[in-house]
């Protein structure tokens, strides 16, 4: 898109960039000629990995730091054109079992880089990466920007809480900021140590290790899943369109699959693995919203976004790529 050509030698920073989603982005970033600059904490189990960046460690600078550093988040905000807020604990058990934690990261180290922006850079853009688990338990379906906001995690709330403080500085401080509600992303990058990231990308470590895979319940409970190449484009986007700050959007794809579904289109396209329900345990089902999909509107409308990857398509990529690199991957993060 020629959008795309705003980024070639601006100033970026990306926090959590050597996380799934933020490398993916800091990879795409770097094509197009950005100025990349990565801070990231680089907690155990949290799925920062720098095996994620190798290809471009030499055209980005690493800071390795925590976004709760005020010290740090004040020299990083400097001259920065565009802030992609990545950084969060984005685990639904922990928040549960460890919500101060949670709370710290989520909504203390948002307010943190928020303050630094205020104070040292006020001509900055941020593009919050929020969740669509702010949403709770869905009312209708699909879901849009205004349905009721009622997490049943403290995750979700902590996310929804940061989101309300970057509208806030957009409003009363002009620090343009655009937050995004994120459905469950997949597919090259994701730490796959354990299963509390993400369940896609778990199934697929399932049928490449010709494992059984764990389908929740009855499998019928419908989410979209989008491929993480779409989550970048759609970031881009959205940093490069006027007109898409001091606004929420949904980010998804709109089209509802089952888990038992997904399950079995990975087990087909890997040529390995089967199916297996099983019960919930009791965290997972105490944080379970059910059903979900998207209501995509608001954000095609203004800034013509829309995926283009199909189910299909970004499974065969997700399992060749962790065919070639699984080793970087299956055993990284599992110590606590």
């Amino acid at each position: 898109m020629e959008e795309r050509t705003v980024f070639k030698n601006k100033e970026v920073l990306v926090t959590g960039g050597l996380g799934f989603i933020g490398s993916n982005l800091c990879i795409e970033l770097v094509r197009l000629g950005a100025r990349v600059t990565i801070v990231d904490n680089m907690l155990p189990r949290q799925g920062g990995n720098l095996f994620n960046i190798k290809d471009i460690a030499g055209e980005v600078t690493v800071n390795v730091s925590d976004v709760r550093n005020q010290l740090s988040m004040d020299h990083l905000v400097k001259g920065k054109d565009y802030i992609f807020h990545l950084a969060g604990q984005v685990n639904h058990v922990d928040s549960m079992k460890n919500p101060i934690q949670d709370l710290e990261i989520n909504c203390l180290g948002t307010m943190v880089l928020l303050e630094a922006l205020r104070r040292h850079n006020r001509d900055s853009k941020i593009v919050f990466a929020g969740t669509r688990g702010e949403y709770g338990s869905s009312v209708k379906l699909p879901v849009d920007e205004d349905h009721p906001t009622n997490p049943k995690g403290i995750y979700a709330v902590t996310n929804l809480t940061a989101e309300k403080m970057v509208l806030v500085y957009d409003d009363i401080y002009r620090i343009k900021g655009s937050c995004l509600r994120i459905t469950n992303t997949y597919g090259p990058r994701h730490q796959m140590a354990h299963d509390e990231y993400g369940v896609f990308n778990w199934f697929i470590r399932k049928a490449l290790d010709d494992e059984e895979i764990p389908v929740f319940g009855d499998g019928r409970i419908l989410r979209d899943f989008l491929y993480v190449q779409d989550l970048v484009d759609c970031m881009l986007s959205v940093a490069a369109t006027d007109g898409a700050y001091g606004t929420v959007f949904n980010v998804g794809t709109g089209i509802p699959v089952s888990f038992f579904e997904l399950a079995e289109k990975i087990v087909a396209i890997a040529g390995s693995g089967r199916t297996k329900f099983t019960e919930f345990t009791q965290e997972r089902k105490e944080v379970e919203p059910g059903d979900y999909y998207a209501d995509i509107t608001r954000i095609k409308k203004i800034t013509g976004w829309q995926p283009k990857t199909s189910l299909e398509e970004g499974i065969a990529r997700t399992i060749d790529y962790y065919r070639e690199h699984g080793r970087e991957y299956w055993q990284r993060g599992k110590a606590s």
